[in-house]
């Protein structure tokens, strides 16, 4: 719709460049009209219905697309921090570390410093959304979906990825130096292989248990103490 919408648009404005013209041996002002109700309706009441009707589909859309999934097959803590992400994979309790991703000498990420988040294919999933410093946004490309993860407030996406693959995905909002490397890949599995890299994980010590926003350097948020707020007696 809204490609035809532009089409219509671009056909008159090329129009009415090509039909009002000024030919050769015009002079002065053309004729100037005023107060053409016909047109001045129609120029507020049909731009009024097409927003009507894009708000009508939007809001559709997206309350279908935020309904949360009850008791979802996959649950997965994503936390973002400058530069880099770790994911809690909250059922198995175990986690994954990220750092920030190092480029080659074409600029180029590497792929052993890329963090990779496994989801079991056709399994409905809840991504937990957190932010341990300032506003990221967590974004996958081909997923055609994004959502801001602000300090001091959860955030929820739920989806049920239905094709295996290795997909895209980024920081969709400016949060400092490094932000156009704070990269990260999903990889949807089947179940044995998602089960299989769980039990990697659990395999190292330092990868067991979920890590939590401890290290987040804003602990002035509300709701929070503020460093060095004591009460003194006397």
């Amino acid at each position: 719709m809204l490609l035809g919408v532009g089409v219509l648009t671009w056909s008159l404005i090329i129009w009415a460049a090509i039909a009002y013209r000024r030919r050769k041996g015009e002079t002065g002002v053309p004729v100037q009209l005023q107060y053409h109700m016909p047109i001045e309706t129609f120029f507020t009441v049909v731009p009024v219905i097409f927003i009507l009707t894009f708000f009508a589909f939007t809001a559709k859309t997206q309350s279908a697309v935020e309904e949360p999934i009850k008791n979802p097959d996959t649950r997965v803590e994503v936390i973002g921090k400058r530069w880099a992400w770790d994911f809690n994979y909250t059922d198995e309790d175990v986690h994954f570390s990220g750092v920030q991703v190092q480029t080659d000498e074409k600029g180029s990420p590497t792929e052993d410093t890329m963090p990779v988040l496994y989801l079991p294919v056709n399994k409905t999933t809840e991504i937990k959304l957190e932010s341990r410093d300032v506003i990221h946004s967590f974004w996958v490309v081909e997923y055609l979906y994004k959502k801001d993860m602000i300090p001091g407030k959860t955030n929820y996406m739920y989806f049920t990825p239905t094709k295996t693959g290795t997909f895209v995905g980024k920081c969709a909002e400016l949060c400092g130096e490094y932000h156009s490397m704070m990269l990260f890949e999903v990889r949807v599995v089947e179940q044995e292989e998602y089960d299989a890299y769980i039990a990697s994980l659990r395999e190292n010590p330092d990868n067991r248990g979920l890590l939590g926003l401890e290290y987040n350097p804003n602990q002035n948020l509300p709701g929070d103490s503020v460093p060095g707020e004591e009460s003194h007696e006397g």
